[in-house]
């Protein structure tokens, strides 16, 4: 590592939440620096996303459970440029989830894929004003919506028709089979 991120980790690992006063409590029984408990634990993590049964739910907790925690966390604090960070990561997060639909049966077959994908929902949840999420929607996904804004308000705009047009069919359908259904009771008594 260098200098400057071992102080980033380092400060990162003495921050007051609920991570570091698990790994505070770990060292005081042990004697053993947290830096390297938080780096075991990220080497037995490492390890199990490439042999382990159920990588996959590890790495989509990974990928979900701390960003929706911190969410949460943005949208109660007051400041608004956390929210913009964070409704970054969800926007990317959601277009490599589609992504991955479709390409996740081949690509899990590869032997370093979900310490990858990890590594890449780390790198897009990154502490820092270069993280993945950032780069990612301003070099790609920010000018490919702009340049297709209209035609993806026209899709949606269609979309929301159809399914308030869906909607009020089953609900005329459900009217006519309630009505069917009581009649039908009324002349079996």
């Amino acid at each position: 590592m260098t200098a400057s991120m071992r102080q980033r980790f380092d400060k990162f690992l003495h921050e007051k939440n609920l991570l570091t006063s698990v790994l505070e409590k770990i060292e005081s029984r042990t004697g053993v620096n947290r830096s390297y408990i938080a780096l075991a634990i990220v080497g037995v993590l490492a390890i199990y996303l490439v042999i382990g049964y159920g990588a996959s739910l590890l790495c989509n907790l990974i990928g979900f459970a701390y960003p929706a925690y911190i969410s949460i966390k943005a949208i109660e604090s007051p400041n608004k440029d956390d929210d913009t960070q964070w409704l970054t990561y969800w926007v990317v997060y959601g277009i490599f989830s589609i992504a991955e639909f479709f390409s996740d049966i081949f690509l899990s077959w590869f032997p370093f894929y979900y310490m990858m994908k990890c590594g890449f929902l780390l790198w897009c949840m990154a502490p820092s004003p270069s993280n993945g999420a950032e780069f990612l929607y301003h070099r790609i996904i920010r000018p490919f919506f702009l340049k297709h804004e209209a035609q993806l308000d026209s899709v949606v705009k269609d979309l929301k028709d159809k399914a308030a047009e869906t909607a009020d069919t089953i609900t005329k359908e459900a009217k006519k089979a309630t009505i069917n259904l009581l009649g039908e009771e009324k002349k079996s008594t």
